[in-house]
């Protein structure tokens, strides 16, 4: 089945350093772009991270820091990037975990403020988890029928992973709907403010922490009654877009104080 979409969807994969996102970097980035009246692009290249590539990440991906010793560095391709993917919606494998909190910090660091508020964000994993269970690998061989001999290659997870959400789709019809909002709501594991899943939305529509001895608080009213918390967030090893969310939350507290 063909997506029904609205807004061009961008599928991506990442390739880096380590798992932290406010730590390692992009190596490798590969996008598959696709408009509503079907058309396909694909994009990949290397990044040279200006950090080392530790070796237990070479073992997964391939790449050493020879291969991108003469490549690009992430803000010298910032902006048109950004350009390239707005307006779009997105895509992945784990992507809301993981890949679109990399990305946002790289563009951040890159002094790029990229704003992804009102795009959706179909999560191919989560949506595979609720229904079937498995990794990427057997996903692909479950809906497509075929061997991901290439695994770890962020084209060919990239490629993998549009195919498995057609065939998602053709799968399951009753459960799915061939629409991204629906997929990104169905997609998504909570309402998450940030990208990382530090704070969230309760039920209340309040950002809340979700990690922490203020699990469950609304971030607002622990800053009021324990300002030092926000200082000690801003210096900490926390991602920068989670860092500016607080920021934006406390800025609107102490407006609203002084009104």
């Amino acid at each position: 089945m063909e997506l029904n979409l609205k807004n061009p969807i961008v599928f991506l994969d990442l390739e880096t350093t380590g798992i932290d996102p406010s730590k390692d970097r992009i190596v490798e980035i590969s996008l598959i772009k696709v408009t509503p009246d079907g058309r396909e692009e694909v994009k990949t290249r290397r990044i040279n991270p200006e950090m080392h590539i530790p070796e237990e990440a070479t073992a997964i991906h391939g790449i050493t820091d020879e291969d991108v010793k003469d490549e690009p560095r992430f803000r010298e391709i910032a902006r048109s990037l950004a350009r390239y993917l707005e307006g779009c919606d997105f895509g992945g494998f784990n992507s809301n975990k993981f890949d679109i909190p990399v990305l946002v910090e790289e563009f951040l660091r890159a002094g790029v403020d990229v704003d992804f508020k009102k795009r959706r964000f179909v999560d191919v994993q989560n949506i595979f988890h609720k229904l079937e269970q498995r990794t990427l690998v057997a996903a692909y061989k479950f809906y497509c029928g075929k061997d991901l001999t290439d695994a770890h290659s962020a084209e060919a997870d990239t490629k993998a992973t549009y195919e498995v959400l057609k065939a998602q789709l053709d799968r399951y019809p009753e459960e799915l709907q061939n629409d991204v909002e629906f997929l990104s709501d169905f997609s998504a594991r909570s309402q998450s403010v940030d990208y990382a899943g530090r704070i969230v939305y309760n039920e209340k529509g309040e950002e809340c922490f979700a990690f922490g001895k203020h699990k469950g608080r609304p971030v607002a009213e622990v800053f009021r009654e324990e300002p030092s918390y926000y200082t000690w967030m801003m210096n900490g090893d926390f991602p920068r877009y989670t860092q500016k969310v607080i920021t934006e939350i406390r800025l609107r507290e102490l407006q609203g104080v002084k009104k």
